[in-house]
C-alpha cells in the first residue's frame, strides 16, 4: 500500500523504511543460522536442520519477519537478523585462531532509547540483546553468551526536554505477571541466570533498583540470582579499577555456568549452564563494560582448554590480542547504542584502553549532549520508523487519514517563537544601550523575563513539545 499514489503520506512512510534499512547492523547469511549461539545448533534434531534458514531462526532476532509473512513457502528467502558482527583473525603463541563477537538485538518490544523501556505484556524486554563470543582454532569451537535488558517490570521514562526525565514505575499494572512471564522464557531459554543490575542506588534510579531487587525476592526461584552494583558510586573519581570487585564476586557463579566447548572431532566437552544478565538504565554503556570483563575471563579459561595460552599466560599480557578484544568491545558498544540511543556509546576509552581518559570525558559529554537532541526532537520519527518495519503498524488506505496527520496545537509554535523574539531583544538590549542606564536595565529585564517565563512554560508542558511517536501508541506508554 505504500505505493499508492492517492496517499500523501508516502514519502513520509518510505522514508521511514529506508531509515531502518540504512542503520548498520542488519545482516543475513545464506549458510550459517545467525539467530542461534553455537550451544542451541549443536544441540538440534535432524529434522530441525532440514528446515529452512527463515523456519527455524530465533524468532526474536529477525527484524524483517513481517516482510516475509506472503513469502514462507519459498524456501530460499532469507531472515535478517539484527546483530553486531566482528570476525577478528587472532594470532597467540603463534597460533592462529578466529575471535567472533555477535550481539542480536530482539525485534520484540524494540525501539528507542526513552519511549521504549521496562516490558510488555508477554514478558518482552526492550532493549534486549543477546551477546555471544565465539573462538574458532583447529576444528574446536567455543562460545559464551551473556544477556542484557531493560529492567523487566512495568516503567517508563517519556522525554520532556529535561536532560535526564524522572523514571516512573507504573501503579496500575501487576507487574508480577510480565515479570514472571520474562525470566521463564529467560530460564527456559539459557537456564541460570544471575542480573547484574548496574544502576544507582540513590537518586532517581533507587526506586528501580529496590523495585527489581522486590520482585526477585518475591518470585522465589532457585534459578534466578540477584546483584545489585551501583557502577557509578563505586567508579567515582576514576576508580575504575574496583569494578574487579564485582568481576570477583560472581567468579564462582560463572565458573558455575561454564561455556559451551567442543573439540575438533565435535565431541561437546562442556555446556553453559546460565548466563549473566545484565542491566544499567540504557543497557548500554555501563553493561558493555561489564560483559566485556566476564567474556574476558571466559575467554581465558577456553584459550588454555584449545592449546593457544600456556597455563601461565594471562590474556591481558598478550598486547595484540588485548586490543583487538577491546576495539571490538569498543565497536559492538557503539554499535549496539546507536540503535537504541541514537549516538554511540559512552565510556568507550575505558573499554578500548582500560583507564578514562580526559578525552574520553569530552567525548562522552559530546554524545550525552547529541543524545538529548535526538531523544527529544528526533526519536518520535526513529520509533515511528521501527514500528512500521516490524509491522506494529499497518498502512491501510481504508482507514482515512494517517495518525501523521495529527496536529499540534498552538503551543507547539507561538511558544518558541515568543521565546526567540523575547530573549533576542534582550541581548539587542544589552547591545544597544539606551539614553540612560536605568531604560537599558528596564527593556533587559522585560524581555529576559519574558524569555525565562515563556522558556518554563514550555518545559512545564515538555511532552507537548518533543518529537513524539505517532503510529503506536498505547504498548510503547506502559
Amino acid at each position: 500500500n505504500l505505493f499508492l499514489t492517492d496517499l500523501p503520506d508516502n514519502k513520509t512512510f518510505l522514508s521511514m523504511i529506508n531509515n531502518v534499512l540504512t542503520t548498520d547492523g542488519f545482516y543475513f547469511c545464506t549458510d550459517y543460522d545467525l539467530t542461534h549461539t553455537l550451544q542451541r545448533l549443536a544441540n538440534v534434531s535432524h529434522d530441525f536442520q532440514e528446515m529452512s534458514l527463515l523456519e527455524r531462526a530465533d524468532q526474536r532476532f529477525v527484524w524483517n519477519g513481517s516482510l516475509l509473512r506472503e513469502f514462507l513457502a519459498q524456501p530460499e528467502v532469507l531472515d535478517v537478523p539484527d546483530p553486531v558482527v566482528m570476525m577478528k583473525p587472532c594470532r597467540i603463541n603463534g597460533k592462529i585462531f578466529e575471535w567472533i563477537l555477535i550481539s542480536r538485538r530482539s525485534c520484540f518490544r524494540a525501539g528507542v532509547r526513552y519511549y521504549v523501556r521496562g516490558i510488555d505484556s508477554e514478558g518482552h524486554a526492550a532493549n534486549f540483546v543477546e551477546t555471544e563470543q565465539i573462538v574458532l582454532y583447529n576444528g574446536g569451537r567455543a562460545s559464551f553468551v551473556q544477556t542484557r535488558g531493560s529492567m523487566p517490570f512495568f516503567w517508563s521514562q517519556r522525554p520532556n526536554l529535561k536532560y535526564k526525565p524522572k523514571p516512573l514505575i507504573s501503579k496500575n499494572t501487576n507487574h508480577m505477571d510480565g515479570f514472571q512471564r520474562h525470566f521463564d522464557s529467560q530460564v527456559l531459554i539459557y537456564g541460570k541466570q544471575t542480573i547484574l543490575n548496574l544502576v544507582n542506588q540513590k537518586g532517581s534510579e533507587k526506586p528501580l533498583e529496590q523495585a527489581f531487587a522486590k520482585m526477585v525476592t518475591g518470585m522465589e526461584n532457585g534459578m534466578i540470582k540477584y546483584v545489585a552494583f551501583d557502577f557509578h558510586k563505586e567508579c567515582s573519581r576514576m576508580r575504575w579499577d574496583r569494578l574487579n570487585i564485582l568481576v570477583d564476586n560472581v567468579a564462582e557463579t560463572q565458573d558455575e555456568y561454564s561455556y559451551f566447548m567442543v573439540d575438533t572431532e565435535g565431541k561437546v566437552l562442556s555446556q553453559q549452564k546460565g548466563t549473566f544478565r545484565s542491566n544499567c538504565m540504557d543497557c548500554l554503556d555501563r553493561t558493555n563494560v561489564i560483559q566485556s570483563m566476564l567474556a574476558r575471563r571466559s575467554i581465558q579459561s577456553q584459550l588454555q582448554r584449545m592449546g593457544v595460552l600456556h597455563v601461565a599466560q594471562r590474556i591481558e599480557e598478550q598486547a595484540d590480542f588485548e586490543k583487538i578484544y577491546k576495539n571490538a568491545w569498543a565497536d559492538n558498544a557503539n554499535a549496539c547504542a546507536k540503535q537504541y540511543a541514537g549516538t554511540g556509546a559512552l565510556k568507550t576509552d575505558f573499554t578500548r584502553t582500560g583507564k578514562r581518559t580526559q578525552m574520553g570525558l569530552v567525548m562522552d559529554g559530546v554524545n550525552s549532549a547529541i543524545r538529548y537532541y535526538k531523544n527529544n526532537f528526533s526519536d518520535g520519527f526513529r520509533q515511528d520508523s521501527i514500528d512500521l518495519f516490524l509491522g506494529n503498524y499497518a498502512v491501510d488506505e481504508t482507514d482515512g487519514p494517517t495518525p501523521l496527520r495529527i496536529q499540534k496545537d498552538w503551543k507547539f509554535i507561538t511558544l518558541p517563537i515568543i521565546m526567540v523574539v523575547a530573549f533576542s531583544m534582550c541581548i539587542i538590549c544589552l547591545l544597544m544601550t539606551g539614553d540612560t542606564w536605568t531604560e537599558t536595565l528596564a527593556y533587559v529585564l522585560f524581555w529576559g523575563t519574558a524569555a525565562a517565563i515563556t522558556a518554563a512554560v514550555i518545559i512545564f508542558n515538555g511532552r507537548d513539545f518533543v518529537d513524539s511517536p505517532k503510529l503506536v501508541q498505547k504498548e510503547k506508554m506502559d
